[in-house]
């Protein structure tokens, strides 16, 4: 028996904030000095390393389970199943709701639970439950549930990745400018099929000892602030290292216990945090394998979405099934890589088959 993706979907949000819309910003040190150089400078230095041009952020009547649902109501369209007849709605946040303005998350009830009462299902045999585990949520759902449909306990699950990073941004860290809202989900069925198809195999780990508060909540770089007010904060230098010394890693457990060879992978969903970083990743995977980098392997949403944390890879995946990334398609046959790095440190990959 395999699991196999049956309908995607996403939401992505309408407001577009570009990077220009920054140049108003006053940046700050941690320190909470200023910066020694403009806004320009800032700004072109940000998009040489990470690419992005222009983010995305939810309106303010939508919450991150606003988003979710949306995401979730045309995954399950995709996949033409009966919504009553979901086992599991697993949704992987970081967040929870943060209303517009507000400074206080709202998690009670789980969001997995209120998009569930959106979706309108009664069926109390369908479980839903929220997931933390940083960037890699998403991916970390989908082996769940092949884990559920393994195991016996489930025959369809929804999955879904979504969050509102715009809500928790301190607008003073030059950091702010990575981050962005979105959802992605996916219907996930058993099925029959006698050939190898859906997911082939899985890795995940989790690096604490040293890595724990790489990502974590801190206090604005502006020391007038409310000290009790916390924002979303990186060690940006110590994150890159990290990956790169452990994601490729991560992917290579993974397809080689797949059994499919380097060669036949046909592209690489990795999880859109920062492009110069996601490209030495990628390298570093293949010369794992002394191969180069083929073209062309690595789609990229990045430049126009930014990072939305959870929803980059399933949202990224929607894009490019539904012909909306330029040069980017997938074919039935086709095996690709997921693959996330995040807070906790967390690093997962799954290899999957259409």
């Amino acid at each position: 028996m395999y699991s196999k993706i049956t309908g995607m979907g996403s939401y992505i949000p309408t407001i577009v904030k570009k990077n220009e819309d920054f140049l108003e910003n006053e940046f700050l040190n941690e320190d909470g000095t200023p910066m020694n150089y403009p806004n320009e400078v800032v700004i072109d230095k940000f998009k040489a390393i990470t690419g992005i041009e222009e983010r995305r952020y939810a309106s303010s009547n939508l919450n991150s389970s606003d988003l979710g649902y949306l995401a979730a109501k045309k995954a399950i369209e995709d996949a033409g199943v009966n919504q009553e007849e979901l086992d599991y709605i697993i949704l992987a946040h970081n967040f929870g709701d943060v209303k517009n303005s507000a400074i206080q998350s709202d998690i009670l009830p789980s969001l997995a639970s209120r998009v569930k009462h959106r979706l309108g299902i009664k069926n109390p045999n369908c479980v839903a439950y929220d997931i933390l585990f940083g960037c890699p949520g998403w991916i970390q759902g989908v082996i769940q549930a092949e884990a559920y449909i393994k195991a016996g306990m489930a025959k369809k699950c929804l999955v879904i990745g979504s969050e509102t990073l715009s809500r928790v941004l301190d607008m003073h860290d030059r950091d702010s400018m990575i981050y962005s809202d979105g959802a992605g989900a996916c219907v996930i069925e058993a099925t029959e099929e006698e050939n190898s198809v859906g997911i082939l195999s899985s890795a995940a780990q989790t690096d604490t000892f040293d890595e724990c508060y790489y990502l974590f909540f801190g206090n604005s770089f502006d020391k007038t602030e409310n000290p009790d007010v916390r924002y979303i904060k990186m060690f940006g230098r110590k994150i890159y290292e990290y990956a790169l010394n452990n994601v490729p890693n991560a992917m290579k457990k993974a397809l080689d216990k797949s059994n499919v060879a380097i060669k036949d992978v046909k592209k690489i969903f990795i999880h859109q945090a920062n492009e110069k970083m996601d490209q030495a990743i990628v390298k570093r995977f293949y010369r794992l394998y002394k191969m180069p980098m083929p073209k062309n392997i690595m789609p990229m949403s990045i430049h126009k979405l930014g990072n939305s944390s959870v929803a980059t890879v399933p949202t990224l995946i929607d894009m490019v099934n539904k012909g909306l990334v330029k040069d980017q398609e997938i074919n039935k046959g086709d095996v690709v890589i997921f693959a996330s790095v995040g807070a906790g440190m967390n690093i997962n990959a799954i290899v999957y088959k259409y």
